[in-house]
């Protein structure tokens, strides 16, 4: 079935049911279980992941590393197994790579083909479709790869790899972790030392998982904040044993959730807290959200704890634009929690919201509108004049909040519907299996619980 299928869209209106409590385990960061599937592919021997987060996204990763000669599969426990080829062991893929909704893979998975002497082409849903790619495209370009884009460096898009390709140093024009991690990972097969200048600091899991399977790679910390990475090419792997902590972005649906429903009071377990990761629960605590840390630990090099989470009152705060990096995704839900805070919140420097799944700029405008609450659009982000607390009025009876295939757009108006009087209908759920399947079925066990 195609998530662009409009006949079997599946609408749902996400009604107020009282306080969310007990205790939920969200799944594995999406990021990290991207990297794992791919970094494993590319080692002699066998990777173990426990906690992949199995959503569309990160299936559609696997499916392409399969294409291109590893060998992927899933035991009865939910350990996967990756069997890989070697850095520059890639194979031809014998047909498309379907990325689905998945800009992640798409991006990082021709980071790895342009290293590669292979020729490749990626399609994926109508969604993903016009999302551009120039901004990887380029750089690619300049270690020698050669691209035939669908206009506008969208999907469809065939590439050629360069084997060897040619070590480059690159600037980042804007913070995307996307974009570094696929120079890097380009750099692998690449002879010589290939250098990544990154302004502003965004996740670092890459580097983390990159070192971890034995990649040779140095960051070094500029006065003003600039990292400067540099990665050493013609890496030899060795397998790992990875655990996956749970994702953070995931994990903000509730913690948002347990915020604004009255009388809530959850604990969410194994959240990952990289600093690169978490700054949604820090702007959070400073619209005084009761937000605690439980038995904080590292897990596979990664900083985990559980967040005890109670209701509280928020207050609308002005968010500092230079964590955009460390929260990008998280800003959907952020929007929801400003709407029932006290006063006004302001978000500025978001442009990128622009160009992900959806527009989530102006998505989240006019979803939030369509429930009630009082927004305001700029060029880069949103004011929102919250109620103080008091329940969002809901979308009117017949009118559905459209997510444009977006799945954060869906989940955090699916927690909008819990704070609100009417409820909150979604034109569409399906988008929402791309990152967290069982999304709905952790929140009905919350507020039965």
């Amino acid at each position: 079935m195609s998530s662009a299928d409009p006949a079997a869209a599946r609408p749902r209106r996400f009604l107020p049911a009282g306080p969310l409590t007990g205790r939920i385990r969200v799944p594995g960061d999406k990021s990290i279980s991207h990297r794992s599937i791919m970094l494993g592919a590319l080692a002699v021997g066998e990777t173990r992941v426990t906690g992949l987060l199995e959503g569309e996204d990160v299936l559609s990763t696997a499916a392409a590393m399969r294409a291109m000669g590893a060998t992927i599969t899933r035991e009865t426990d939910g350990t996967w197994s990756i069997h890989g080829v070697g850095v520059g062991g890639l194979l031809q893929p014998s047909q498309a790579l379907d990325m689905g909704n998945s800009g992640t893979s798409t991006r990082l998975l021709m980071g790895l083909v342009a290293a590669h002497a292979i020729t490749a082409t990626f399609v994926g849903d109508a969604s993903l479709s016009q999302r551009p790619m120039g901004r990887v495209i380029d750089p690619l370009a300049q270690m020698g790869a050669d691209f035939t884009a669908s206009p506008g460096g969208r999907l469809p898009l065939t590439m050629r790899g360069a084997a060897p390709a040619v070590p480059i140093e690159y600037r980042l024009p804007v913070a995307s972790a996307q974009v570094k991690s696929a120079i890097l990972l380009a750099g692998l097969n690449t002879p010589g030392i290939t250098t990544v200048i990154e302004p502003v600091p965004t996740r670092d899991h890459s580097e983390r998982m990159l070192r971890g399977f034995g990649a040779e790679l140095t960051v070094e910390v500029e006065r003003d904040g600039t990292r400067i990475i540099r990665l050493r090419g013609e890496a030899e792997f060795r397998p790992q044993r990875i655990v996956v902590p749970g994702d953070p972005s995931s994990a903000a649906f509730f913690v948002v959730a347990g915020l604004i429903v009255p009388g809530s009071d959850l604990v969410i377990e194994n959240v990952g807290l990289n600093p690169t990761r978490a700054a949604l629960f820090d702007v959070l605590r400073q619209m005084g959200g009761q937000i605690e840390e439980l038995d904080r630990r590292e897990v596979g090099g990664e900083p985990v704890a559980d967040l005890h989470v109670r209701h509280s009152a928020l207050t609308g705060i002005t968010v500092d634009p230079a964590v955009v990096p460390s929260m990008v995704d998280e800003f959907p839900i952020l929007f929801v929690a400003a709407a029932l805070a006290q006063g006004r919140t302001v978000t500025s420097g978001l442009e990128e919201l622009r160009v992900k799944e959806s527009d989530r700029i102006s998505a989240m405008r006019a979803a939030l509108a369509l429930a009630g609450a009082t927004v305001t659009e700029t060029e880069d982000g949103l004011i929102i004049d919250g109620t103080g607390g008091e329940p969002l009025p809901g979308t009117p009876q017949g009118a559905r909040v459209t997510t444009h295939l977006d799945h954060r757009i869906a989940m955090s108006l699916a927690v909008a519907g819990l704070a609100s009087r009417a409820g909150v209908e979604v034109d569409d759920t399906r988008p929402i299996a791309t990152s967290f399947p069982v999304f709905e079925g952790l929140l009905e066990g919350l507020v039965a619980a």
